[in-house]
């Protein structure tokens, strides 16, 4: 077990290493590790070497010019100049936040980006403010859409955050597809096999092998297939595509930049990097915040009282599970894989940085 501040002062070590400055190194950090609190281990540490790659292959900037290049009163687009995705997203959720105070509701979309961590932690940065947020991200084509036997969509995740007033907030953090790719890279360090339902073969049968996809194969939309609904989390994919990138002159679909530094971009690509799209709705452009969020903890206390199919379980709203695992995370310390372990050492060797001490 490792804990949480020795986690994140070696990525912010890492980070500055790589040349950015201590604002954004310490941004950065911060964004990766609450991954790991949250219990989202497939996005914290575990992805740092990839950055590092991403950086080595010359596809990350770590001192870039991040600006808006078009806005009206309640929209922006934001150029994120090849920066690490955490200090982009960071700065145009901040974007999206004043312009809500302003005008009521803030809406921006980003070009010129990299993959950014986890989609919740940005739309919670709206909850201090007494705003819903939202946060969105293309991702690497990985996913094949209902009945398509190539790789079109990313995982492509949606979050939204809304406060409440005495119950905790309701955070969903969700791909739109069965599974994360983070999550086969977690099966594959254990050398286990996936569900049913995750992926397909290169010529569309259905696999469990948590390799399919490194050997050509696809992820599935949310659903899994046409019979279960796949065609609603294509459609969703679909929708955060178009809005992140389709919006900003990012680079969408087959054409977004993958994760992976060795697999080359795409010949003929169509917009600039990576593209998110980020939101804030101030509650009191609807009605008195005090009344909303009453109601949202009125909410709230209904769905926990719902009766359940047996005595052992409990309706659960959006954010629990990853409240629990911040607590105990924060307490007990942040388990590691031992492949994650060994690839940090390796990084600590490469930056002549102390390699994270266990507890």
């Amino acid at each position: 077990m490792y804990s949480y501040a020795e986690l994140k002062h070696f990525a912010k070590q890492i980070f500055l290493k790589m040349g950015c400055s201590e604002t954004h190194a310490e941004t950065t950090a911060t964004n990766l590790l609450s991954a790991d609190l949250r219990g989202v281990d497939s996005h914290g540490v575990a992805r740092l070497s990839g950055y590092v790659r991403l950086w080595e292959a010359g596809r990350i900037n770590p001192t870039p010019n991040i600006r808006i290049v078009h806005e009206s009163p309640s929209t922006a687009v934001v150029d994120g100049d090849a920066g690490l995705g955490m200090v982009v997203a960071d700065f145009a959720m901040k974007v999206a936040i004043e312009k809500a105070k302003v005008a009521g509701t803030g809406w921006v979309s980003v070009r010129n980006s990299n993959h950014y961590g986890i989609a919740g932690q940005y739309a919670m940065q709206a909850l201090e403010h007494d705003q819903i947020g939202w946060a969105m991200t293309n991702a690497s084509p990985l996913v094949a859409p209902t009945f398509a036997a190539e790789r079109l969509l990313g995982t492509n995740p949606i979050a939204i955050a809304i406060p409440a007033d005495k119950q905790p907030a309701f955070v969903a953090d969700f791909a739109t597809t069965t599974a994360a790719n983070g999550k086969l890279e977690i099966l594959q360090r254990k050398n286990q096999d996936a569900p049913t339902g995750w992926m397909q073969t290169a010529d569309g049968q259905p696999a469990t092998d948590s390799n399919t996809v490194k050997n050509g194969g696809a992820l599935l939309p949310l659903g899994g297939d046409r019979q279960h609904g796949s065609h609603k989390g294509y459609a969703l994919g679909a929708i955060v595509d178009i809005f992140s990138a389709v919006l900003s002159g990012a680079n969408y679909g087959p054409f977004v930049p993958p994760f992976v530094s060795y697999v080359p971009l795409h010949p003929n690509p169509v917009g600039e990097g990576l593209g998110h799209f980020f939101g804030a709705m101030r509650v009191d452009a609807f009605r008195p915040a005090s009344e909303f969020k009453s109601h949202m903890d009125n909410w709230i206390e209904t769905f926990r009282k719902a009766k359940t199919t047996s005595e052992a379980d409990q309706v659960l709203i959006p954010g629990d599970v990853e409240r629990q695992a911040t607590a105990e995370r924060l307490r007990d310390g942040i388990y590691l894989l031992e492949p994650v372990v060994k690839d940090l050492g390796q990084l600590a060797e490469k930056f002549a940085v102390p390699a994270p001490t266990a507890l």
